[in-house]
């Protein structure tokens, strides 16, 4: 890992180009950068264990060789999209609202709750994530296009440096994002160094708004800090398929392989009988007669053996034991990435305790995801200079009217704000812009 003191010092050597080259070289052979590309695959559901996999066959000279008349049915599930995406929307599928003020939310802009909630799901895939705050809205930088310079003594990020390219005859390009600005480069295919191709530049764009309704920009100023928030996915600063993946892959393996057995096993084969001195072309003609005719003469007379029989047997593929472990699987799933699964609430009718219940294991997991979401709000607030607490009202299935009955129930003790604030269909925008009607 390159540290933004490493970065002091390639500045102060004159060596800037050639340490962005190596930081982006070095950042792509790093585990993490690895396991987030595994993660990608899972996310969109091309599960590499699965697609890989290959069937062989051992000749009598014991070397291998690819099985081509084996079915290879290959079926990837999507437990890591769906529940990367349950958990993400659960916390933010109602947007960030700010206790106390609507003004914080406004300057934050319409287009937050988006860019936040990406933000927050590609902090569950990779395990972190990085956003740019430009003035009006947040940039989502994955860990597969960033690297990070964080500060030796705090452990602080102070300078970054976002690299993509649009395909592969195509030269590699980068922004250095840095405390005092930010300069775009280049890197050639084969080179060891990046070119720059701007000067460095503010990120803020000073200016007046004209008679006309137009804007003229009159400079530009940076923030006094470096710009990008900084995300982890959990307290475990790991991406959420770490422990998920053996189970995945064993549900996949199994699941796919149940396909192969039903195409490889044929549901009636033959045994003929007393025919051993059939020549191969002969017993060819003999079982696609019986297939095609379903009567065959098994009859080896002039052979010196007693006439043939033939007999049909029926293979059975174990259904119940497979669909049982299957099962078992995916409740491990559910159990330990702490999802919902929908089949508990699948009964008509579910009281306010069982959804409760049920939600347990999700709240749970949720509540270590606030905590990453409120800590990125945060250094956001303070790039802005802002102040405010971050309030989420989660996202689940519930039985309104039993809740609105229990909070009607006790209202004579509350004031108005809190029984608004307690009723499950209105949100927490709504209720500030009810407060500001009354």
């Amino acid at each position: 890992m390159l540290t933004y003191q490493d970065y002091e010092a390639a500045v102060e050597a004159g060596a800037l180009s050639g340490f962005i080259a190596k930081a982006i070289r070095e950042h792509t052979r790093s585990a993490a950068y690895r396991e987030a590309l595994v993660a990608d695959e899972y996310d969109h559901q091309r599960n590499p264990t699965v697609n890989n996999y290959t069937k062989f066959i051992a000749e009598h000279s014991a070397n291998p060789l690819v099985n081509l008349t084996a079915a290879n049915n290959r079926i990837p599930s999507n437990f890591f999209h769906q529940l990367t995406v349950q958990r993400c929307a659960y916390l933010l599928g109602n947007g960030v609202s700010f206790a106390g003020s609507g003004e914080v939310k406004a300057r934050l802009g319409a287009r937050f709750d988006r860019d936040f909630y990406q933000m927050a799901r590609l902090a569950l895939i990779h395990g972190e994530a990085f956003a740019l705050w430009s003035g009006e809205r947040l940039h989502v930088f994955p860990l597969t296009q960033f690297v990070p310079f964080y500060d030796v003594h705090t452990g602080a990020l102070r300078a970054g440096a976002r690299f993509w390219r649009l395909d592969g005859g195509r030269p590699l390009s980068a922004v250095l994002y840095a405390e005092d600005g930010a300069t775009d480069y280049q890197i050639p295919d084969g080179e060891a160094a990046a070119v720059a191709v701007s000067e460095k530049r503010p990120y803020l764009t000073l200016g007046i708004e004209t008679g006309d309704g137009g804007f003229e920009a009159t400079g530009r100023e940076n923030f006094g800090k470096l710009p990008i928030i900084h995300m982890y996915g959990s307290g475990l600063r790991q991406s959420a398929l770490c422990g998920m993946r053996p189970k995945i892959d064993a549900y996949d393996l199994i699941q796919s392989g149940f396909a192969n057995d039903l195409m490889d096993c044929a549901q009636i084969y033959w045994i003929v009988e007393n025919c051993g001195g059939m020549r191969e072309s002969d017993l060819r003609d003999f079982l696609n007669r019986l297939t095609r005719d379903h009567v065959a003469v098994a009859d080896t007379r002039g052979m010196g053996s007693e006439a043939g029989g033939v007999k049909p047997y029926v293979q059975e593929v174990p259904f119940e034991s497979r669909m049982a472990w299957l099962e078992f699987i995916r409740a491990s799933i559910y159990e330990g990435f702490g999802g919902l699964d929908v089949r508990a609430l699948s009964a008509a009718k579910r009281t306010a305790t069982e959804i409760d219940a049920a939600y347990q294991p999700l709240d749970e997991a949720a509540d270590d995801f606030e905590a990453q979401c409120t800590d990125a709000i945060q250094q956001l607030l303070g790039i802005l200079g802002l102040e405010g607490e971050p309030v989420y009202k989660r996202n689940r299935v519930a039985n309104v009217l039993e809740q609105t009955r229990t909070v009607m129930m006790a209202a004579e003790l509350l004031d108005r704000e809190t029984i608004l604030r307690h009723l499950p269909w209105i949100t927490v925008d709504e209720v500030e812009e009810i407060l500001k009607r009354e």
